[in-house]
């Protein structure tokens, strides 16, 4: 399974997860393979085909069992749906993503017109994270279209 923690060891330790739909299971083992990646095995899941059947299911933590966000850092959940500003106010869009494509994180912005775009997420970029009001300061970088 593809982890969203710092390390593919620590889903362990936030307890039981849930899929969408509100079952339940219990880690028994976890084993680190690839980058973000684990092999998991489950309580009550005997075998690689009864897994197999999970294949494609999101699988959560409750919220209360993860430790607050230090500062500079930020839960995925908590950036999709903030409104996309420039330094000025304009409005951009919405966050409906946060993606790496290989080279480090990226938000995902649909404009009103239904378009998307992405924008690299670091402070250069994205100066200001103001979760509390719902929104972040934008500062796209400007292409001049002479990049290799």
């Amino acid at each position: 399974m593809k982890t969203f923690t710092e390390s593919p060891e620590n889903l362990a330790a936030y307890g039981p997860v849930e899929t969408e739909d509100g079952r339940r299971f219990t880690i028994e083992s976890l084993r680190p393979t690839k980058g973000d990646e684990a092999v998991v095995r489950f309580a009550g899941i005997a075998g690689r085909n009864a897994a197999e059947t999970f294949k494609g299911e999101r699988l959560y933590v409750p919220r209360e069992a993860l430790p607050p966000p230090e500062a500079g850092e930020f839960y995925v959940e908590d950036l999709i749906g903030l409104e996309v500003e420039d330094s000025e106010g304009k409005p951009l869009g919405t966050i409906v993503g946060l993606h790496n494509f290989g080279a480090g994180e990226m938000i995902e912005i649909e404009a009103a017109s239904g378009e998307r775009s992405y924008i690299p997420f670091n402070d250069d970029c994205v100066p200001v994270v103001d979760i509390g009001g719902g929104r972040v300061v934008a500062a796209p970088p400007k292409y001049t279209g002479d990049e290799q």
